[in-house]
């Protein structure tokens, strides 16, 4: 007879960030802080705590709001993503009054917030990550999940797309920095960790973790 096989939870997160991971200009000039780049990079990751797809259908149901509004029918940023493929939310691109529509959405949510946020200073950035912005992508992301390694389970991270960082390669290298620094504090990585690159525009709930970073 065979044993039973224990029923393995699974939880997902979802992850986005806010800033730029770009360091050098032309001529590997340092460029940080200047016009249009950021002074620091931010990963962040939410965890809902009500059902996923009624948050999922209630974003959805705003998009389509936002669409069909008469007043956002000449707003330039909403009618480029609509001719691409469909519109979904994101801070830096919407009109004030539609980032108000959602923040106030934002606020009826059962969900946490947590974030890690990197200062891009250079010396780190050449000796540590050697110049490349998918180290130090990995590095900060390995930062936000060492302490989600203990639970046991299964931990899927919906995580926006982001080029070479988050090719598959880079998100294990990630991985596997949370699990070294979570082995120093004499823990053992119970949780099996799955990444599930996703788009804004076919996962409405990193629409909600853009606008938390």
């Amino acid at each position: 007879m065979k044993a039973r096989q224990k029923n393995i939870s699974t939880i997902h997160r979802y992850l986005d960030e806010a800033g730029d991971t770009t360091f050098f200009g032309k001529g590997k000039a340092n460029i940080v802080g200047q016009n249009g780049v950021s002074k620091c990079f931010i990963l962040g990751l939410v965890k809902f705590k009500e059902p996923l797809q009624e948050v999922r259908d209630k974003v959805v149901a705003l998009q389509t709001k936002v669409c069909q509004d008469p007043y956002f029918n000449e707003v330039p940023s909403i009618q480029k993503k609509i001719s691409k493929g469909g519109y979904y939310f994101h801070a830096t691109d919407d009109v004030p009054e539609v980032r108000k529509l959602f923040y106030d959405y934002i606020k009826s949510i059962d969900c946490s917030f947590e974030a890690v946020v990197g200062r891009k200073i250079m010396s780190i950035y050449t000796n540590k990550h050697n110049g490349k912005e998918a180290e130090f992508y990995a590095d900060l992301l390995s930062h936000l999940i060492k302490n989600k390694l203990n639970k046991g389970g299964k931990l899927i991270l919906d995580i926006a797309s982001r080029g070479n960082s988050t090719k598959n390669y880079n998100l294990q290298t990630a991985l596997q920095k949370a699990i070294s620094r979570n082995s120093r504090k004499g823990k053992h990585a119970a949780t099996k960790v799955v990444f599930n690159v996703q788009n804004h525009s076919t996962e409405p709930l990193l629409n909600v973790s853009d606008y938390f970073c």
